[in-house]
């Protein structure tokens, strides 16, 4: 569901206005999926989002506001003053902090991000979508990451619009953006009720140490600025003046003025501050060890629990048994063909198994894989059925492909025979002998050849990525049907060097324990005159020796000896040099 917005202005998103914490009512399992259809059906995309800082940029901003607070909180510990302890959370922890920041930035490249699908309306209009939904989730569960409940939000948002693979992708890069966010609000709360309590104790000071002496009560107070007289300084005042002189009561009287002005009364306010350092303390509790938690989830198996366009392709028992690697090239084939064609990753998955399907049913056993239409010889016709029209990028890619060796050599003349040109177009002159402008031409040839092929060669690198085979997963082992026999070719030449290939034959094996795997040595003689050499029978002796004791050792049989004997190798005889000699028969 698209709508387009007019007037692109760039703008700060009134998100980043709100210094509240990202905290709101706790829900529980079905109060959530209830929330995430309800956040489902009214969050809208655009293809036009209005322009706005990016979250980037706000990253950056709260790397300096967190790194600025740790410091101060650091001088005041150093200082030997007492902090909260949600300010003692953040100084322990705020290592593992900045390096989740570095890996946030390191995760969400400028090209990835403009590819998600951005919001059109609220407060976070312009930023990704996938981002507006784990706010909400991150709100609603005090910033306590449970990947289970984040699964059922996901999926309960996806019955009603389905996320894309970027986006899913970008879940755990989100999550970690809108906790850090989170981590910076509350620490600037930190640092204001620190500096609070600091002004009241400076004021308090002073009270106490003019004793009787003639004093303004109402004077001193008068010297902070409203934004200092916070419910920190008020209970800090409190605590510090409460049962003294005269001067003191008069003090408290005249901050029961100034608070009851700002809005909050003198009773309530120690109750309220009391419970806002509990309230930051748990919250900042459930950031830091969200964030360690983070690392540790296996956000690959998560992605399969949540992908709509995995569930569809496993439908089909080859895609299911493909290894996770192999399965990205499949989706990243389908990212590719949804931008380029307007069909949504869902439509194309479809289109993709709809077309094996129909194969199957024509019983043509060669393309009974989806990714015969994605990465293999039918996505010519898949992009045209579905009216892909391929970007820029992968039009080189594709004239690369097609032209081949003959392109290669052209494009390195072409650039050669140009630098040529501009280099000895300005001597084209009527008094300019040939003779010497064939002379320039043959001294310039070799280096702007060299200039040329690597010109071509930084093209081609990067143009060209290295083609993944797709594989299939194994998990098992090597299944029955795909017994593979893993040969070791090598020649009989010492003791040593066949107990070498027998230790480097157990490895083999000790890595590859599972499944219909057996592993052989293709054993062979040296060259020779004479068909049988002295050594060959102890040689032989001594590689079937070691073969059945692997064998024996691992109670198994999976351990073989494929040896060739010496034959006769005719075209050796042609010349007098190797006409006695005998030869490996060429096989």
């Amino acid at each position: 569901m698209l709508r387009v917005i007019g007037q692109r202005i760039r703008h700060k998103s009134s998100a980043w206005d709100d210094t509240q914490p990202i905290s709101a009512e706790i829900f529980g399992l079905e109060r959530s999926k209830q929330h995430a259809r309800s956040l489902a059906e009214t969050q809208i995309v655009t293809d036009h989002p209005p322009r706005v800082y990016s979250i980037i940029d706000r990253l950056n901003d709260n790397a300096a506001v967190l790194l600025a607070a740790y410091r101060e909180l650091c001088a005041a510990v150093a200082e030997g003053k007492t902090v909260t302890p949600a300010a003692e959370w953040l100084i322990d922890n705020y290592h593992l902090v900045e390096e989740q920041i570095r890996q946030t930035r390191a995760d969400l490249p400028p090209g990835f991000y403009r590819q998600l699908p951005k919001l059109a309306e609220g407060h976070l209009a312009g930023h990704p979508r996938i981002f507006g939904l784990v706010w909400a989730h991150v709100a609603h569960t005090d910033s306590h990451f449970d990947p289970a409940l984040l699964t059922d939000f996901v999926n309960e948002y996806q019955q009603v619009q389905p996320l894309t693979i970027g986006e899913l992708w970008a879940v755990a890069i989100s999550l970690r953006l809108i906790l850090i966010e989170n981590l910076r609000r509350i620490s600037q709360r930190i640092i204001a009720a620190r500096r609070g309590r600091e002004a009241a104790d400076n004021l308090a000071d002073q009270v106490l140490g003019l004793g009787s002496k003639d004093a303004n009560a109402a004077r001193l107070i008068n010297q902070f600025e409203e934004s200092v007289i916070s419910k920190s300084f008020a209970v800090q005042l409190i605590q510090r003046l409460r049962d003294q002189d005269d001067l003191a009561a008069q003090t408290l009287n005249a901050l029961k003025l100034k608070t009851d002005a700002l809005g909050y009364s003198f009773e309530a306010v120690v109750n309220d501050e009391h419970h806002r350092q509990a309230a930051a303390n748990v919250t900042i509790r459930n950031i830091v060890t969200s964030i360690r938690f983070i690392s540790d989830v296996n956000w690959e198996v998560w992605f399969d629990s949540v992908s709509l366009v995995d569930q569809l392709l496993r439908t089909h028992p080859n895609y299911g048994e493909m290894d996770f690697p192999s399965r990205t090239i499949y989706r990243t084939a389908i990212e590719e063909l949804s931008r380029g064609s307007g069909h949504g990753e869902l439509s194309v998955a479809q289109r993709a198994v709809d077309h094996i399907m129909q194969v199957e049913d024509r019983g043509e056993a060669a393309t009974e894989d989806p990714g015969y239409h994605l990465i293999g010889p039918g996505r010519a016709a898949f992009e045209s059925g579905l009216g892909f029209r391929p970007p820029l990028l992968r039009r080189l890619r594709m004239a690369v492909q097609y032209f081949g060796l003959l392109g290669y050599l052209g494009s390195i003349a072409t650039l050669t025979a140009a630098m040529l040109f501009v280099g000895v177009f300005p001597l084209l002159q009527p008094d300019v002998s040939s003779v010497l402008l064939i002379f320039l031409v043959l001294l310039a040839f070799l280096p702007a050849s060299e200039v040329g092929l690597a010109i071509v060669n930084f093209a081609v690198t990067r143009l060209m990525d290295a083609a993944v085979i797709p594989g299939l997963a194994l998990r098992d082992g090597v299944p029955e049907q795909f017994r593979t026999l893993v040969v070791v070719p090598s020649l009989l030449t010492s003791r040593d060097d066949i107990e070498e290939l027998i230790d480097r034959l157990e490895v083999h094996f000790l890595s590859n324990a599972d499944g219909e795997l057996y592993f052989a040595l293709l054993s062979d003689w040296t060259d020779a005159a004479t068909e049988h050499a002295s050594t060959d029978s102890e040689f032989l002796n001594i590689a079937l020796d070691g073969i059945s004791r692997l064998n024996l050792r691992h109670s198994t049989d999976r351990f073989l000896l494929l040896h060739r004997s010496r034959q006769w190798n005719p075209s050796f005889s042609k010349t007098p040099m190797r006409e006695a000699k005998c030869s490996r028969e060429e096989r």
